[in-house]
């Protein structure tokens, strides 16, 4: 983070919560690459004293101005409610990529992409919009649909999935998720870049370490109210 500059923050709502955070955020934010741009209270009054006037925002359509990495709202419900399109326009995903590789043993494929073949040592299969992949992939685009899930402002068509055939990963799953903010004012933007490898049998479309996350996801979702409907882990 600290390569990229600090990574802007702005707290909306200044009560219990916020006043909890804005003082975290200007005691050790600095160290931990995190700076306070601003901080919104229906209430202006009440930020007297305490938030630095040049962080005291007047006006919340104006948050643009200060160009934030991450809105924490922590105000009540309607201001989210009211202002959530306008907060998530300025502080969100510009682009989300997953990458998943491994030896074409390992795809169950379908459509069009059945037909697919390796024509070196890698081989992109798919590269596009997760939506066009999960129905001829649907055993092998399981993180590909998770991101997309976890990213609503990208949602199916706005993330990336990439599939690989890679004749060298013989006993392996190889996935690597990209993301990136929008850029700051100095034209820099936060990026986060993960590799994960899971091993798997020759030829196997589930890799060893899948099975332990979907018990340990079993036991995460058992812990839930419980209540109808559909329990994302």
């Amino acid at each position: 983070m600290a390569d990229k500059g600090p990574w802007r923050v702005g707290v909306v709502g200044y009560g219990r919560l916020g006043q909890s955070l804005v003082s975290r955020l200007l005691a050790q934010g600095p160290e931990l690459g995190l700076e306070l741009v601003f901080v919104w209270n229906r209430d202006p009054g009440r930020m007297a004293g305490s938030v630095p006037p040049s962080l005291q925002l007047q006006k919340l359509a104006a948050l643009g101005e200060r160009h934030p990495d991450l809105v924490v709202e922590v105000a009540h419900p309607k201001i989210i409610h009211e202002s959530g399109a306008q907060i998530l326009r300025h502080a969100n995903l510009l682009s989300l990529r997953v990458t998943m590789a491994t030896h074409p043993d390992g795809f169950r494929l379908e459509g069009p992409l059945a037909a697919a073949h390796s024509t070196g040592p890698r081989t992109v299969l798919y590269e596009g919009p997760v939506r066009g992949l999960c129905p001829f992939a649907p055993r092998n685009s399981n993180t590909m649909a998770a991101a997309a899930l976890a990213a609503p402002s990208l949602g199916f068509d706005g993330v990336t999935g990439v599939l690989v055939a890679d004749l060298s990963l013989t006993d392996m799953h190889v996935v690597d998720v990209e993301l990136s903010g929008h850029p700051g004012p100095r034209g820099r933007s936060f990026a986060v870049h993960t590799h994960r490898e899971n091993p798997a049998e020759p030829g196997a479309v589930t890799g060893s370490a899948t099975v332990t996350a979907f018990w340990r996801s079993l036991l995460a979702c058992c812990q839930l109210p419980s209540r109808p409907g559909i329990h994302l882990c």
